[in-house]
């Protein structure tokens, strides 16, 4: 919620600052892209956590290159709950000691 919060923000200030291009209609987006690239590695982090809690290799954050069906099956991985117990990636971060 925050980084879509985010985005809009720095889309209105890109817009307001660089304005769009009349031929194209493409915004020119250098804040937008900034913060992109800044997110882009937390974003791989925590979703590689996630599924290492779940018991699957971060290798399956790739499958998000299927167009629609994969970003659906991170979603249904990421929902999941983790894990009982330590499994190859390490203890449970929740788990009650």
């Amino acid at each position: 919620m925050f980084n879509i919060i985010v985005s809009a923000i720095l889309n209105v200030i890109d817009r307001a600052i660089f304005g769009t291009s009349m031929t194209t209609g493409v915004t020119n987006s250098v804040f937008g892209v900034l913060y992109s690239l800044a997110v882009l590695m937390p974003f791989i982090a925590v979703g590689a956590r996630r599924l290492h809690d779940t018991g699957r290799s971060a290798w399956w954050l790739l499958i998000a290159f299927i167009p629609l069906i994969g970003g659906l099956i991170l979603i249904y991985w990421y929902i999941q709950p983790s894990q009982d117990g330590s499994n190859e990636y390490g203890p449970n971060p929740i788990a009650d000691d």
